[in-house]
């Protein structure tokens, strides 16, 4: 890691005066910043299933994507199951990963620190005698996350540190697994 000697313009590719923006817009109009972000699952075979997310609500009215995506699951072998996609558990490790890691390059480039390589590794760990119903004093959930970056970027230690906490502080992933949320689930 060294520390940045010259002025050079910084391009992380995010556009900060956008997102700038936006926060003042949300200030003048804050019913304009309730959005709902959806996703749509669908069972294919086995454990394994298919979701595909497009269409949101936001800034007042519905939008539709570009491309819808689609993301697939399923359980390993060991599970008795085709292990063709990765566990849900695993995709809410990667979500973590990268909400983390993109909040890293936007206040990278608000700070003016030209990133070179952003590597995140998150492990979580899990007694799977809670999801199989076998003690009741286990949860189904993770019981520790740990979160590892190694980042190469045009900045100090203790900036870079900076930039990590700052990503974290504002990390909506980070929010969901750290703090309760209301889910209501119910049945068509």
């Amino acid at each position: 890691m060294t520390t940045q000697t010259q002025d050079k313009p910084v391009s992380n590719g995010v556009d900060t005066e956008a997102l700038i923006g936006a926060r003042g817009a949300f200030a003048e109009m804050p019913e304009a910043a309730s959005f709902t972000f959806r996703s749509t699952c669908d069972w294919v075979d086995g454990s394994e299933s298919r979701s595909t997310i497009n269409g949101y609500f936001g800034l007042g009215e519905e939008h539709t994507r570009k491309q819808t995506f689609s993301i697939s699951s399923d359980h390993p072998e060991v599970f008795a199951a085709r292990d063709s996609a990765p566990t849900p558990p695993e995709i809410a490790l990667s979500a973590l990963a990268s909400c983390l890691t993109g909040g890293i390059a936007a206040v990278a480039q608000h700070r003016g620190i030209q990133l070179h390589d952003v590597q995140c590794v998150v492990e979580g760990d899990m007694d799977m005698r809670g999801i199989l119903g076998m003690d009741p004093d286990i949860r189904n959930g993770f019981s520790a996350v740990r979160v590892t970056f190694a980042i190469d970027a045009d900045a100090s230690d203790d900036d870079i540190r900076a930039l990590v906490a700052q990503s974290q502080k504002r990390s909506t992933v980070f929010d969901l697994m750290t703090n309760p949320t209301n889910v209501h689930v119910a049945v068509a």
